[in-house]
């Protein structure tokens, strides 16, 4: 609650993993477009009431700042009834932490990166949290971009930097569920360098 990531606990709007870093979840509640607030929540929450979301935030923050995620929970909880909440509420502290750590852009550094520091048949193994990061990995992994088109040579080859080991990501067993519930969307997915 100390930095803001927990929804069900109050605590300053932070979301900060490196505290060094300079922007923070209550700057961009309290200073980011309503354009640009909606376009993280959809983008980075995959919520189609992207822009409902927006337009309350900034309704609330002219009238008071928002300082904590208690006060960010009270403006949205009204938008969804109490058994979608947790989804819900779930998704925008996820959108929030996106852009406030840079997330995406970070690991498409990192896949980038990887790409040309693996050796070949050297293994690249990552692990994702949430259905945007697995979708991007899945597509460098496949095809050597983030958009997941395929781009052959001449000869009809794939150009990919790797290639997927198996079909289909990891994902953790029932009893690695019930001794950890945090791994139930984590997602592996590993790609041996062409």
């Amino acid at each position: 609650a100390e930095r803001g990531f927990s929804f069900r606990f109050n605590g300053p709007l932070d979301m900060r993993m490196n505290r060094q870093a300079r922007l923070t979840a209550r700057h961009i509640i309290n200073h980011y477009s309503e354009s640009l607030l909606a376009e993280i929540f959809f983008h980075y929450g995959e919520l189609k009431e992207s822009r409902l979301i927006a337009s309350r935030i900034t309704e609330a923050r002219n009238k008071k700042e928002i300082t904590t995620t208690g006060e960010l929970v009270q403006v949205l909880e009204e938008l969804i009834p109490p058994s979608q909440q947790h989804k819900f509420l779930a998704r925008v502290f996820q959108a929030l932490r996106i852009e406030v750590n840079k997330e995406i852009i970070n690991l498409q550094a990192l896949l980038t990166q990887s790409g040309e520091v693996i050796c070949q048949q050297g293994r690249l193994a990552i692990i994702s949290y949430h259905s945007i990061e697995d979708r991007m990995v899945k597509n460098y992994m496949r095809y050597g971009n983030f958009e997941g088109i395929a781009q052959k040579d001449i000869y009809g080859h794939l150009q990919a930097p790797f290639k997927p080991v198996g079909n289909k990501a990891i994902e953790p067993s029932p009893e690695e569920i019930a001794h950890n519930p945090r791994a139930r969307s984590a997602r592996l997915r590993i790609a041996e360098k062409n």
